[in-house]
């Protein structure tokens, strides 16, 4: 019979557990996709909400592209992610691009409220578009600045791509037909984290990056320039279930106080510390929070 009892004490504790690292809970979970920037920004949030409430906080960093976050977050199993303005305009609402910060910001407000009862908080202040980024050698070489001239050599090139670059609405489709891009082969698939060095090792001849990454400030490479205005704005902003807010009404004005905090340059900087000088991401935030 205790046997009996303490197994279902047991089962008890571990639904309790589950249910508790569930989203909408007591605690707030707060998830990322898989580059360096994005646990950053999670881990800002994370800090925010844990200096300047009570609210318990979970990390579920690290998770994969865009659709596995709006995914988990739709589901209730995050209650904030990280997004951006331009993916969510063309990726995910498929609209299409803008070159309108303001507008894309409040169609994409609108649209997630009304189709997936999510809201956006204020932008964070910085803009991270994709970045098509050769070699400084190469760029100097054939005197190449932006993409329309770069054009003229890409049949010759390799492109290496990450996943969701290489079949998203606002990626290499649009932008290869915007700027008649033909490469020597079929671009490589490549994990985020590869593709500088894969440039620099010459396995690559182009990649597509993002301007706020910290190692171009640092590495010999040229960030070919959008001349056609292709990419659309990407303004980083939290995307929240609106449940979370109903249940903590703090927590809105908590993360409208990043709004506007983080500038492109600042970005790259944290960016570099964590990626490039492999410093410990709670450490780096925490101390630009307290310099905040």
């Amino acid at each position: 019979m205790k046997r009996f009892l303490a197994l279902g004490l047991l089962a008890i504790c571990l639904v309790v557990s589950i249910v508790a690292c569930q989203g909408g809970g007591d605690r707030l979970v707060i998830g990322s996709k898989n580059f360096t920037e994005q646990i950053i920004l999670g881990e800002i949030l994370a800090q925010q909400i844990e200096r300047k409430t009570n609210i318990k906080v979970d990390r579920k960093f690290n998770l994969g592209g865009t659709f596995v976050c709006l995914t988990g977050i739709r589901k209730g199993e995050l209650d904030i992610y990280p997004e951006y303005t331009g993916t969510a305009y063309t990726a995910i609402l498929k609209l299409g691009a803008d070159s309108d910060p303001k507008k894309t910001f409040e169609t994409v407000k609108s649209r997630f409220e009304r189709d997936f009862q999510l809201t956006w908080s204020k932008p964070f202040g910085f803009n991270n578009s994709f970045a098509m980024v050769i070699r400084g050698e190469d760029a100097r070489k054939l005197k190449v600045q932006t993409l329309s001239q770069a054009s003229a050599y890409t049949p010759k090139w390799r492109a290496g791509f990450g996943p969701e670059f290489l079949n998203r609405e606002d990626g290499f489709p649009g932008l290869a037909k915007t700027y008649n891009l033909r490469f020597e082969s079929q671009p490589k698939v490549m994990d985020l984290g590869l593709l500088y060095r894969s440039l620099q090792d010459k396995q690559v001849d182009i990649v597509a990056g993002s301007t706020t990454d910290g190692l171009l400030s640092t590495l010999d490479l040229t960030v070919l320039q959008d001349d056609k205005r292709y990419f659309p704005p990407y303004e980083a902003a939290a995307v929240v279930r609106r449940d979370a807010f109903q249940k903590h009404p703090e927590l809105k004005e908590v993360l409208d106080q990043l709004g506007g905090l983080i500038s492109d340059k600042t970005m790259q900087e944290l960016n570099y510390r964590v990626d490039g000088k492999k410093e410990d991401v709670k450490q780096v935030v925490q101390e630009f929070l307290k310099s905040k």
